[in-house]
């Protein structure tokens, strides 16, 4: 006896199709790709499906309309019953199932909002977060204490040597690749800007101490 492998990142289960699936195989298209199987129950038994030549029709066209991508679908037979499998490729550029986007988070499917978003998006034209630029921020408008700290932490830890940096500043940007084109990323805003948070809300650390592992005692926000 074949034993089935669990649902997982990369695979689902289905009994029956609904539509809503399509957000699924939308979340397997912004992952690392997966199948689909239909006609299986949770635990991976083939219960069969209804009306297996229709739905086998039917289903490229729905993926197609609903976002524009294609997947490899088959119709499989066992034991009398059939199931259909969809493989879904993991796809370069960011994927929508009716202007919403969808990602895979073990094995459930999450519809991306807010700063998840961002950083998908972000993610997948070869960015992060950090390295997005800032406009309207020059090499003068950071704080010179900032980068004289940072030198003496860096010679502290051995990151790095006393001649990588005799340099003067910009140069020193410039190797820990801060900028982006002409612009300074994100990431030499909160190093080197005296208040990063007047051009990225949020930029602080909120630590609490807890206790019984729910009982907020006290917090601090670092900034």
């Amino acid at each position: 006896m074949v034993k089935e492998a669990i649902e997982n990142q990369n695979l689902e289960y289905k009994e029956a199709w609904h539509d809503e699936y399509l957000k699924t195989i939308c979340a397997f298209a912004n992952a690392s790709g997966g199948r689909l199987e239909i006609g299986k129950n949770d635990k991976g038994k083939i219960v069969g499906v209804t009306q297996p030549q229709k739905l086998f029709e039917d289903l490229p066209n729905k993926i197609k309309n609903g976002m524009a991508i294609v997947t490899d679908i088959a119709l499989n037979v066992s034991d009398e019953n059939q199931y259909i499998s969809i493989d879904v490729p993991p796809y370069p550029s960011p994927i929508s199932y009716r202007g919403v986007y969808y990602i895979r988070s073990g094995s459930t499917t999450q519809e991306l909002t807010g700063n998840a978003l961002d950083e998908f998006m972000l993610r997948k034209h070869g960015k992060t977060w950090d390295g997005v630029s800032i406009p309207n921020i020059m090499e003068h408008d950071l704080e010179k204490d900032a980068f004289r700290f940072f030198r003496n932490k860096a010679l502290e830890s051995r990151r790095l040597s006393q001649a990588d940096l005799n340099i003067d500043d910009i140069a020193l940007l410039q190797n820990l690749s801060l900028f982006d084109n002409n612009y300074l990323k994100r990431a030499a805003i909160l190093l080197f800007h005296l208040n990063p948070e007047k051009w990225i809300p949020g930029a602080y650390v909120k630590i609490g101490y807890f206790e019984n592992g729910a009982d907020l005692i006290y917090q601090d926000d670092l900034r």
